[in-house]
């Protein structure tokens, strides 16, 4: 890699993403919504409704919204990669069951096995708290006890988050749980990257979920309240009245940003700087929000950074769509861009996508941008024709971006874009994201004829499903770097009991290895790493002219060493 800006040794790179989100259960699935401007918000039919409960008389009334954004299979967990008990698992939160499984995918996106990993690994994240769950885990243990009460305690409490994945995964940084409602995944961002930066961690992760385990089935709608009339979150725009609740999990993993490029990281986007604060009693009521809470955060956060507004071409707002908190957005966020008359600055709420998820609300807002700025794109917030008449669109630089739109840059100056998360009671967090550095493309591959891919896990069926899932990404990305997707493989994932490996020459080869029958019935069964491999010839069996000519004009490891002995002999 090579830096194509200067750089003040503050900034922070995103090395690694995972998220389960609305009609999302990966982030390659998020952008593809996002890019195509799909709502994931479920509509529940009249026999869903009926099935789950509901009477006719409830279903009819006329204030009733059959809708919510879900969370599909959230009752799943694969409890004994993790090593718990069935009876544990049974009992386990799901908020603990998804943030689990999102920290490991979120490190092997990062290709980093926090096993082998140098360096202290720290975890910053908050989840919302579930009394429904709580409730009936210490009824059904009663009934059937399988844990003890402080065990109960641990899976269930949203307290020991971080510290139950710390343990879990042998991370030795420190491990905080965290709360401040709707801003929460973000501070734990800001919380992360200041530990990064006062060298109290090599490696950290930050994020945020929100799971309900309460029957999904819409609500009922009351004015001036939270939630919208009709189920869609239309931020920004005259009809707005609300938002919608929804559930989910995001999870990044952070470093330094000269960390990340000394290690060769890949690196989605630089936090160049974050800010949280409180609006104290700044405003009508505790639940309200505040123009100069919010100014002032924002004004902090690009301080820090060291950027100029007008250098920020993009906002993804907190946008809850409400008639009070959107004017008071828009208003702070003019004050804070020093009222710039040029339109220059697109606005967006992902929340019009996915609605309103609590504790994980920020982190999703905050991956939505990184993707923005990965693929160059500003995504369409959803559902605006018209600005609500209380916001000044006109004393300021921004605009409600409608449509996908190519994000183009201006002059020699980064893409840049700004995070803002507002939690009830007053807790605001705001960052400021620029564009990864250019990548200088290696060229060690072409030196190569034949790859070794190699995957693991923990069964063989759980392999299979591996093998599927890396054949669907190859065959619906673009091409990818078959030295990276291999080295990451081999070096960025843990190794587990069953195993494959596969020589191929080119990505098509490998796809229809990886589908083959006998590839797909042919596994090595053996202990995870630990001990040396050595490799030799055994000095038996045909020799034959040209012996090793493939190895010796392709494997420079292998010409030093036979040169090395071809010299020896000579003396």
């Amino acid at each position: 890699m090579k830096n194509n800006q200067p750089y003040n040794g503050l900034e922070i790179a995103v090395i690694g993403m995972a998220c389960r989100l609305p009609g999302a259960k990966n982030w390659r699935e998020y952008w593809k919504n996002l890019a195509g401007g799909i709502e994931s918000i479920h509509r529940f039919s009249k026999k869903e409704l009926e099935d789950l409960g509901l009477s006719e008389e409830e279903i009819n009334q006329p204030n009733f919204i059959n809708a919510s954004a879900i969370l599909e299979n959230k009752n799943l967990f694969d409890a004994s990669f993790f090593d718990y008990r069935p009876g544990e698992a049974q009992l386990m939160s799901p908020v603990h069951r998804v943030f689990h499984e999102c920290v490991w995918e979120a490190l092997e996106d990062a290709g980093y096995n926090p096993e082998q990993t140098r360096g202290l690994i720290g975890l910053y994240a908050g989840g919302a708290i579930d009394i429904n769950w709580m409730v009936y885990t210490e009824f059904m243990n009663k009934v059937n006890p399988e844990v003890d009460e402080m065990s109960l305690s641990y899976i269930n409490n949203k307290d020991y988050l971080s510290s139950l994945v710390s343990y879990k995964l042998n991370l030795k940084g420190p491990a905080i749980s965290l709360n401040t409602a709707c801003s929460t995944s973000l501070v734990a961002l800001n919380s992360a990257c200041k530990s990064l930066l006062l060298g109290e961690t090599k490696m950290a992760l930050a994020g945020g979920v929100s799971i309900k385990t309460s029957v999904q089935k819409g609500y009922l709608y009351q004015e001036n309240m939270i939630h919208s009339s009709d189920g869609h979150c239309k931020a920004f725009d005259k009809d707005a009245d609300g938002t919608i609740s929804g559930e989910g999990v995001g999870v990044v993993v952070l470093k330094r940003l000269s960390d990340a490029i000394n290690d060769n990281d890949q690196i989605y986007a630089i936090i160049k700087g974050s800010a949280i604060n409180n609006d104290g009693r700044r405003k009508v009521g505790f639940t309200a929000p505040s123009v100069e809470g919010q100014v002032e955060c924002i004004l902090k956060a690009q301080k820090f950074a060291k950027v100029q507004p007008d250098s920020i071409s993009y906002v993804e707002a907190h946008g809850t769509g409400t008639k009070l908190g959107d004017p008071i957005e828009v208003e702070a966020l003019n004050i804070a861009f020093n009222r710039s008359p040029a339109k220059h600055c697109a606005l967006g709420s992902v929340k019009s996508n996915i609605g309103h998820l609590d504790s994980a609300a920020g982190i999703a807002g905050l991956i939505k941008t990184v993707l923005s700025l990965k693929h160059q794109q500003i995504p369409a917030s959803l559902h605006y024709q018209e600005a609500n008449p209380s916001i000044d669109f006109e004393g300021g630089p921004f605009y409600v971006n409608t449509e996908l739109a190519d994000w183009k840059r201006t002059g020699d100056s980064p893409l840049r874009a700004g995070v803002s998360s507002f939690g009830v009671g007053g807790t605001n967090a705001h960052v400021i994201l620029e564009e990864a550095p250019l990548v200088q493309q290696q060229e060690d591959e072409l030196s190569r004829k034949y790859k070794i891919l190699t995957i693991s896990a923990k069964t063989e069926t759980a392999l299979l499903r591996y093998m599927t899932e890396l054949s669907d990404f190859l065959i619906a990305g673009p091409e990818v770097s078959q030295a990276d997707l291999c080295y990451t493989l081999q070096v960025g994932r843990k190794d587990f009991t069953y195993r494959k490996s596969l020589i191929y020459q080119d990505q098509e080869e490998l796809v229809q290895l990886l589908n083959s029958g006998l590839a797909r019935q042919s596994f090595v069964k053996s202990r995870e790493r630990g001990r040396s491999v050595v490799f030799m010839f055994p000095g038996v069996g045909s020799q034959y002219v040209n012996m090793g000519k493939d190895l010796y004009a392709q494997e420079a490891v292998f010409r030093t060493e036979m040169d090395k002995g071809f010299s020896e002999l000579k003396r």
